[in-house]
């Protein structure tokens, strides 16, 4: 199946009679950084049939690295998942490869990224995979996890974290014969390929290019969240386990908006989220970390009881964190008045935002988040 693509859906933020002009400018900005290392980010995983293409002409190859033909710029395929493999435009193999000649880009389901793909079958259906360069990665994920109008301190210390982040997950999935990481964001760092590139993110990227954290000359578990709500917590009152870097520091995010929220349920939408105890009768905060967090809430039903623990409350019931505190409305509904947005681990990103405004470097803003960690050249393998 076959689909056209138009240029102007390339980029959608370039609009008017004059779009030809802002495509130029957007490859005057593209500067990829040097190889080091690729990353295979999953951006479709167990799907039917997913939607592939190229901006420039793209080679089409099998699982044994075979060339079978070219697909045209601008226009998208449906790859499709067929007894034994895959089906591609008049392909079928076990797998294909789509590597677009030039400075292309790949188009991956209804968004352009840098790279190649790799189009796959797995146990539920297809998984397109984007292979890309570590640092041309990072151009999208800075953008995507920050505004990139921040100020560069911010975006450096973004990206060191990011960059950190990824080679971690990709340490841990090495066994994983597919993919090392994906790009939704309730698991993963936020990948939205070459839409959310800028100069700034090119920068912040580039002049940083290679650096990552380390304890004890091992890459760290480089968590960050969007704002705690005045103090960030440490990370066994969270997840359980304990990290020495991930340790509860002092934050700067008290007076931003998004870290401050209410949220109210009836008794009938905690019982839809919480299955097997009927009827809610009381919620009630048992434990908190020494910073107010709640670690443990129990939830009262006319069933029976269900205790939550750690991140667990905050992922149960949807909320942005578990800085909270509980009360009730002269209608029954529970009250949720809280702090931050996060699991409140590691960088504060609004932090980084309000100690870079103040002057604070980059080194200075991640020696603040992660305790004891060293900057470290990566040793590309």
């Amino acid at each position: 199946m076959k689909i056209q693509l138009y240029l102007g859906a390339l980029f959608s933020r370039i609009q008017g009679r004059h779009w030809w002009i802002g495509i130029l400018l957007w490859f005057a900005l593209v500067a990829p950084a040097q190889a080091s290392v690729i990353l295979r980010v999953a951006i479709e995983r167990g799907v039917n049939q997913v939607k592939v293409g190229a901006s420039t002409t793209a080679i089409v190859k099998d699982s044994a690295g075979r060339s079978l033909g070219q697909l045209p710029g601008m226009s998208a395929y449906a790859a499709q998942a067929v007894p034994g493999g895959v089906a591609l435009d008049k392909w079928q193999s076990g797998l294909f490869w789509i590597e677009p000649t030039g400075k292309g880009f790949v188009y991956i389901g209804d968004r352009w990224f840098r790279g190649r793909t790799l189009v796959i079958p797995t146990e539920k259906g297809l998984t397109a995979v984007n292979w890309v360069d570590l640092e041309e990665y990072l151009y999208s994920v800075i953008g995507g996890e920050m505004n990139s109008s921040w100020p560069q301190e911010a975006l450096k210390a973004q990206a060191i974290a990011a960059r950190t982040y990824a080679l971690y997950e990709r340490e841990k999935q090495r066994n994983n014969p597919v993919y090392d990481l994906g790009d939704s964001p309730d698991r993963w760092q936020i990948y939205k390929g070459v839409s959310s590139e800028s100069r700034n993110t090119y920068a912040a990227v580039d002049n940083t290019a290679g650096k990552v954290l380390t304890y004890n000359n091992k890459i760290i578990l480089s968590v960050f969240h969007a704002c705690s709500g005045g103090h960030t917590e440490n990370v066994e009152d969270v997840w359980g386990n304990t990290l020495p870097y991930l340790r509860a520091v002092q934050d700067f995010d008290q007076n931003v908006k998004e870290c401050n929220w209410v949220k109210t349920f009836s008794p009938g939408e905690i019982s839809s989220r919480i299955s097997g105890i009927g009827n809610i009768k009381d919620m009630i905060a048992e434990s908190f970390s020494p910073f107010r967090s709640v670690k443990t809430l129990k939830i009262v039903g006319d069933q029976g009881t269900k205790v939550l623990q750690g991140e667990e409350v905050r992922t149960a019931l949807k909320l942005k964190s578990t800085r909270f505190s509980v009360s009730k409305d002269a209608n029954g509904n529970f009250i949720l008045q809280g702090l931050g947005f996060g699991h409140g681990l590691g960088m504060s990103q609004w932090g980084a935002y309000n100690l870079a405004q103040r002057g604070v470097s980059y080194l200075q803003i991640l020696g603040h988040y992660y305790k004891g960690v060293a900057l470290t050249p990566i040793q590309a393998k």
